[in-house]
């Protein structure tokens, strides 16, 4: 379990039934990293725990480093590079330099409000003082702030990335609570259900919109969200954003390419296309037909996934869901930004 959302709803559940509970965070990094900023780690009195914030080199110290601050109440600020201070002491073997915040579980009323505000597709930011442990929103807690301190927080969030910031008032991190990325697959078939639940392990909101009962069967898609309708109604209904991927894998025609065309006109991260290369060259020519400008066109995946050889519906679905990431973590700059937003 490495998704930070996750670790958190696992910390919030034990703290509801009762539990001291501390929460570490990586608050920065430099150079390599095992892992970003906003990584979390969940640690239980009782000897559980959830989540990382490292490749494993890290987590026993901060495991000791969790009770003491579950005991004292106090926020605690650690920093883990190559060369250890000591013998016995933990190091990143990636060579790189991490910050971690460790914090008692508190303010768990608010936390889980932001929680589900994010799921319900609404973003926020919250300022956490290390000082006190507290997180206030980011607009309400630089309210009465003055300049430059004010000014350097503004900086940061227009950035729209978490971050650790050193002002005159103290050290402070910034947070984003975001909906997770979406995934919309069309058509019900068989790689789409290797895909979903891959998906949903990394991290996605996961729907597979499909008008044929047949496919569109709950039994076939456990635990996943289904729309057994036409995919320009559901996407009329909730367009896909710059925080949205869409794959298209009936290989229909009359379903995929109004999918297509309206995903390939907006600011989606990905779009891809299920079919041999012959298939995909008759696709384009459709879409072009229908309007769909050789820029947009450009952006589409097809065939989809990267090459990597698959040939079973499994492995069809690692390709493209390794596409996917490509596309979401090695995107430009500018891209990257307007998915922040």
């Amino acid at each position: 379990m490495n998704d930070p959302d996750e670790v958190l709803a696992v910390a919030l559940g034990w703290a509801r039934q009762g539990r001291n509970v501390a929460l570490a965070t990586v608050v920065a990094t430099r150079g390599s990293s095992p892992r970003p900023v906003g990584a979390r780690l969940a640690v239980e009195s009782g000897g559980r725990f959830a989540g990382s914030v490292s490749s494993g080199c890290v987590e026993g110290e901060i495991l000791a480093a969790a009770e003491e601050v579950i005991a004292s109440g106090r926020p605690a600020l650690r920093q883990f590079g190559a060369h250890p201070e000591g013998i016995w002491s933990a190091a990143l073997t990636c060579g790189g330099t991490i910050r971690i915040l460790i914090e008692r579980l508190a303010q768990i009323d608010e936390l889980q409000a932001l929680l589900d505000q994010a799921r319900a597709g609404h973003e926020s930011a919250t300022l956490l003082t290390l000082g006190d442990g507290r997180r206030h929103p980011l607009d309400s807690a630089i309210a009465s702030w003055e300049e430059p301190d004010r000014g350097i927080v503004l900086a940061a969030a227009r950035a729209g990335k978490a971050m650790l910031i050193e002002t005159h008032g103290g050290v402070h991190f910034l947070e984003f609570w975001r909906p997770p990325p979406r995934l919309l697959i069309v058509g019900a078939v068989h790689i789409a259900q290797s895909l979903a639940p891959m998906a949903r392990l990394a991290g996605y909101d996961v729907t597979v919109i499909d008008p044929r009962a047949a496919f569109a069967d709950p039994e076939r898609f456990p635990g996943t969200k289904l729309k057994r309708a036409w995919p320009e109604e559901v996407l009329a209904a909730s367009p896909p954003d710059a925080r949205a991927a869409l794959v298209a894998l009936s290989h229909e025609a009359r379903i995929d390419d109004p999918a297509l065309r309206t995903a390939l006109n907006s600011p989606a991260f990905y779009v891809g296309a299920l079919g041999s290369r012959a298939s995909a060259e008759k696709r384009r020519a459709r879409l072009a037909a229908h309007g769909v400008a050789e820029s947009a066109l450009a952006r589409l995946h097809g065939p989809v996934g990267l090459a990597i050889g698959a040939a079973t519906p499994a492995e069809i679905a690692i390709a493209i869901a390794a596409e996917m990431t490509e596309a979401l973590r090695l995107a430009s700059p500018a891209r990257l930004d307007a998915a922040a937003e």
